[in-house]
């Protein structure tokens, strides 16, 4: 049982939670902290005293001062004028999970909307009635405006929400669920739409997409070691004890795991070979660095879906600040450096996949022994070549641009809800190179029996063969590899 507003939230609790099988609830607790933050927000309301989003206009209207009566109308105008994204809605889960962040959010008592506006969205979540959000239209300064407002604009009935497959306006779904349209009050408006969650969603997406590519990395890579019989030497503790970078360490112990009582690496323990090509041995120093990448973007995620990040926060019956904890800038930043660790994962894999197509040390060239008339696995390293350069044209920082919007008043913004979207591209190309490689290394393991493998491996090359059959002579691999990419988002392939 979670307790939103009370219990820490993280990667897995939020993807739990949205895949139901998590339960999170309002407890007393957050009840009392909702109902006196509301409170506050009414005292300011009725006062004569400017306080801004609560009684006075948005953004550049911040000077003018709106009556109590004018109130409900400039919430709901807020988030009608601002749902302006476009482009195709985003994926339903990144819906839900931004919907479960900012109840959470709502939840810890600085925000001042009403309890029954909380429990309307908590229905749409444990019903799943989640709205449809474009994807583009946020530049994550004053908070994901754009997709918040298309988020909550069915609790006005207006917007629309996904019905499995279908889109269908906000107001028939409401009726048939026997839910009026919500009228919004003081400082509501503010409350939804201000805030990260857009940025966040894709954050922890994607979290948890990489931590699993990362695992799968390790294997790929020691799949292709072993179909390159290449040394188990640069994976020694010792090594990399006298430079222990955390992501490192996990890497080469990963390795040694995966290589344990090999015997194909110990009929090879002391050949003649000196050194293998950096992308075998370096694995630990480049799989390690993307796994510090996703450490620090997972610490400050966490960080960040346990944050009040709309604006003003109320403090106060005589005290709303009006400050800057909407700014994406925190998760960008790092958005933007993990896409690049993200990528480089890519890169290794390709050049892993190139290394083993050149025919040395007992493989025969492009992985075929009937080469010539057959091309062999010649032409699926042209698709992993073209992903990786994808990936890099993908990593420029959206976070070293910013372009003011709000007549200067928003005069520095994040791009962060693009970092967001890059961030996940790169790793649905990741996926697919991924795939490919463990394709070839499964067809460089052929080449090396009688020997045989560590236990998790031979499981992993059972797993493979069970769905894509060895290449004995060339056949249409476009079926095989998008096999393989499935395997590799449904996460069979065994990584621990």
């Amino acid at each position: 049982m979670f307790k939103y507003g009370i219990d820490k939230l993280t990667v897995n609790k939020a993807i739990n939670i949205a895949q139901g099988n998590l339960k999170a609830i309002i407890t007393k607790e957050a009840t009392e902290k909702i109902n006196n933050c509301r409170q506050k927000v009414e005292t300011i309301a009725s006062s004569n005293k400017a306080v801004y989003g609560i009684n006075t206009g948005f953004g550049p209207l911040c000077d003018v001062q709106i009556t109590p009566e004018e109130t409900s109308k400039l919430q709901e105008n807020l988030l009608i004028t601002h749902a302006v994204g476009v482009g195709n809605p985003i994926d339903k889960e990144l819906s839900k999970i931004m919907m479960i962040c900012k109840v959470h959010a709502l939840c810890q008592g600085f925000s001042g909307v009403r309890l029954i506006l909380i429990e309307r969205i908590l229905y749409f979540i444990e019903n799943d009635l989640l709205p449809i959000v474009p994807e583009q239209g946020s530049v994550g300064a004053s908070g994901d405006l754009a997709p918040l407002s298309h988020l909550f604009l069915p609790l006005l009935g207006e917007g629309e929400f996904w019905i499995n497959d279908s889109i269908v306006p906000a107001k028939s779904v409401l009726d048939k669920h026997d839910l009026t349209p919500m009228q919004l009050e003081a400082k509501e408006g503010l409350g939804l739409i201000n805030g990260t969650q857009f940025i966040l969603a894709h954050t922890i997406v994607g979290l948890k997409k990489m931590e699993y590519l990362l695992d799968l990395a390790d294997l790929s890579g020691a799949m292709t070691l072993e179909g390159f019989q290449g040394s188990a030497s640069p994976f020694k503790k010792a090594l990399h004890s006298i430079r222990p970078f955390k992501g490192n360490l996990k890497v080469a112990e990963r390795i040694r795991m995966l290589l344990k009582d090999s015997q194909n690496v110990e009929n090879h323990f002391e050949c003649d070979r000196v050194q293998d090509p950096y992308s075998i041995r370096c694995m630990p120093q480049v799989h390690g660095a993307s796994r510090n990448a996703f450490y620090h973007l997972n610490e400050l995620a966490e960080i960040e879906m346990n944050s009040v990040t709309d604006n003003p926060i109320v403090l106060s019956e005589t005290e709303a600040i009006s400050g800057g904890n909407f700014h994406g800038q925190p998760l960008a930043m790092a958005l933007d450096y993990t896409s690049i660790a993200a990528s480089e994962l890519g890169n290794i894999s390709d050049r892993r996949c190139f290394l083993i197509l050149e025919g040395k040390y007992g493989l025969p060239r492009l992985l075929t022994e009937a080469g010539g008339l057959n091309s062999g696995f010649m032409i699926p390293q042209y698709t992993t070549a073209a992903l990786v350069t994808e990936n890099k044209s993908l990593c420029f920082p959206a976070s070293a641009d910013s372009i003011p919007t709000s007549l200067g008043q928003e005069d520095h913004v994040s791009m962060g809800s693009i970092s967001g979207r890059k961030f996940n591209q790169i790793l649905g190309n990741i996926e697919k190179i991924f795939a490919i490689e463990l394709m070839y290394a499964a067809q460089a393991l052929e080449f090396r029996r009688p020997n045989t493998f560590s236990k998790i491996i031979e499981a992993n090359f059972k797993i493979i063969r069970n769905k894509v059959a060895k290449l004995e002579e060339d056949r249409v691999l476009k079926d095989d590899i998008n096999t393989l990419i499935e395997m590799v988002k449904n996460q069979v392939f065994i990584v621990n």
